[in-house]
């Protein structure tokens, strides 16, 4: 039947985040905010709570003085996606 999806991936905002992720090895913030149009505030909220559920980690760190804020999957974060989309097909009849 229908399986249990994870409410941390199944943010609109959320998932954009972590399906830009996993397919690079990291990426900016700018790179994230342009790519999702989301504003800095709610991206912001919503990387952190990624953080939290411990699939992503943040680097923070200066590039030619400005800051400069790095995302990047971790491996329980790769695999709570693929158990997402393994998930979500149940729901297409694709299980």
């Amino acid at each position: 039947m229908f399986k249990e999806l994870d409410p941390i991936l199944h943010s609109q905002l959320r998932l954009a985040v972590m399906s830009l992720l996993i397919g690079v090895k990291e990426a900016e913030f700018t790179f994230l905010k342009e790519k999702t149009n989301a504003t800095a505030g709610n991206l912001s909220v919503q990387i952190q709570k990624l953080k939290d559920a411990g699939y992503i980690e943040i680097t923070k760190q200066f590039k030619d003085n400005y800051p400069q804020t790095l995302c990047k999957i971790t491996q329980p974060g790769i695999k709570a996606f693929e158990q997402y989309v393994k998930n979500l097909q149940s729901y297409l009849g694709k299980s």
